[in-house]
C-alpha cells in the first residue's frame, strides 16, 4: 500500500502520518508544492523517530508521483462516490489525499473514475476530517482486508504487561 498527499500543507498532519505509514508498512509520497520544508521541526516532532521506519518520497508533480506508485489509485474526498469500507482493497493501492483546506484539486479529482473516488461519513453539516485522521482511518480499513500483512505481535506485549504483577 502507498500514500500519497497531494499539496499538504501542516507539518504536524504530515510527521503523523509519516509514523502511520510506518506503522502500516506503506511509503509516503509527498507532492510539490509543500507547505512547509522536509526538514521543519514540527514535521520531525510530528513523525517522531519513525522517519527512518519508511520510506518518504517528494515529487515535484502529481504525474511523477503516478509513475512512482503503479497499482490502482483511489481519491479520498468528500465527493467520492463508494464509501472507504465499501472497497476491496489490494496491496497495490494507492491511497490519495488533498491538502487540508481544499482538499483535491478539481483537475486532480478529475482523472479518477467514479468508483475510484472513496469517502468517509460523517455527521451532516461538517465538510472534512483533519488530514491525519482520515488517513488513519482509510489506511488502517485497507490494511485490515490485507490481514494486517507485516503486523507485529502486539499480542505478545499485551500479555507481557498483563502478567505483570500489579504494585
Amino acid at each position: 500500500m502507498q500514500i500519497v498527499l497531494v499539496h499538504p500543507q501542516i507539518a504536524p498532519n504530515t510527521g503523523n502520518v509519516i509514523r502511520l505509514a510506518a506503522n502500516v508498512g506503506a511509503s509516503l509520497h509527498l507532492v510539490e508544492p509543500l507547505g512547509f520544508s522536509m526538514d521543519h521541526r514540527l514535521l520531525r516532532r510530528g513523525g517522531l523517530d519513525y522517519h527512518e521506519l519508511t520510506e518518504v518520497h517528494v515529487h515535484a508533480d502529481l504525474d511523477s508521483a503516478r509513475e512512482a506508485c503503479p497499482g490502482r489509485w483511489l481519491a479520498l474526498t468528500s465527493r467520492g462516490a463508494r464509501r472507504y469500507d465499501e472497497v476491496d482493497y489490494r496491496s497495490d493501492d494507492v491511497l490519495v489525499f488533498g491538502c487540508e483546506a481544499t482538499g483535491l484539486p478539481d483537475e486532480v479529482l478529475a482523472t479518477f473514475a467514479t468508483d475510484e473516488r472513496v469517502h468517509l461519513p460523517m455527521a451532516p453539516g461538517n465538510r472534512s476530517l483533519n488530514l491525519a485522521n482520515a488517513v488513519a482511518v482509510v489506511a488502517y480499513e485497507a490494511w485490515r482486508h490485507l490481514g494486517f500483512e507485516g503486523a507485529g505481535g502486539a499480542a505478545t506485549s499485551i500479555e507481557a504487561i498483563a502478567a505483570q504483577p500489579l504494585d
